[in-house]
């Protein structure tokens, strides 16, 4: 599976291409879908353009997006930096009136389980985001089910080790700290060359920054599902800026992705 992340914590000023508005967000997703993508992340906004978790404006990227790519899975974040307090997060998830299909929950967030417990009480399903190795032990004491773990590559890469050859067999260049960091995560979790517990949740690997296209890379070797967008790079994989989303999906799918 190849998700586009239309727009994250972006604004305009950071491209011009970003959506924000439903309507916005609509029609890019139908010019992503166009271009393969699978499925679609956004970040509602509200009047002021600044992310929200608030049941309106779900609604209404929601049901935008879903009027314009029928039958595409559509999913959120619920991110704590939109609202630090956890029974805020859970409160707001447990007023929303048009759901999305599926929501990230950052396993290393206060409050992450709870609100994972609301969405699933809600039908929603749970994307666990797993930034570190310590997030994965925190995931793991999890009781609620899981639909798909997100394992998230931030710009810096980790401090972690970083084994050659790559967990895939492959080389790796030692100056993709992304890629080592990938490889922390996928070691924590039990994921590598030889594949995962078909019982198991399916993994999405992805990177943002630098890393970007180095780890979808990974993912596609490894066959994992993975994600491109704005929301993690505005560059192609040539370095080249990106024109739009829908861009940065065709070239994820010319690497095979999706």
């Amino acid at each position: 599976m190849l998700k586009v992340c239309l727009n994250g914590g972006r604004s305009r000023r950071d491209h011009p291409a970003v959506p924000v508005t439903a309507a916005e967000l609509a029609a890019d997703a139908a010019r992503c879908v166009a271009a393969g993508a699978d499925a679609v992340h956004l970040h509602p906004r509200g009047h002021d353009e600044a992310e929200t978790l608030d049941a309106a404006y779900v609604a209404a990227a929601v049901s935008a997006v879903r009027a314009a790519c029928p039958g595409t899975p559509v999913g959120v974040t619920t991110g704590a930096w939109i609202a630090p307090d956890p029974a805020a997060r859970v409160a707001a998830v447990r007023g929303w009136t048009t759901p999305p299909d599926f929501a990230s929950v950052n396993a290393h967030e206060p409050g992450a389980e709870a609100v994972a417990a609301a969405l699933h009480e809600l039908g929603v399903g749970v994307e666990a985001g797993l930034w570190t190795p310590d997030a994965v032990i925190a995931y793991r004491r999890w009781r609620v089910p899981v639909d798909r773990i997100l394992l998230e590559c931030l710009p810096d890469g980790s401090a972690g080790a970083q084994p050659a050859p790559g967990l895939d067999g492959g080389e790796r260049r030692p100056d993709d700290p992304a890629v080592g960091q990938a490889e922390e995560l996928l070691s924590a979790l039990g994921v590598g060359a030889g594949g995962r517990d078909p019982a198991a949740p399916a993994v999405l690997l992805h990177a943002e920054g630098p890393g970007t296209w180095p780890v979808l890379r990974l993912a596609v070797r490894l066959g994992l599902h993975t994600r491109i967008g704005l929301e993690d790079t505005t560059e192609l994989p040539d370095g080249s800026p990106a024109p739009d989303n829908a861009a940065l999906v065709a070239a994820a799918v010319a690497l095979g992705a999706g």
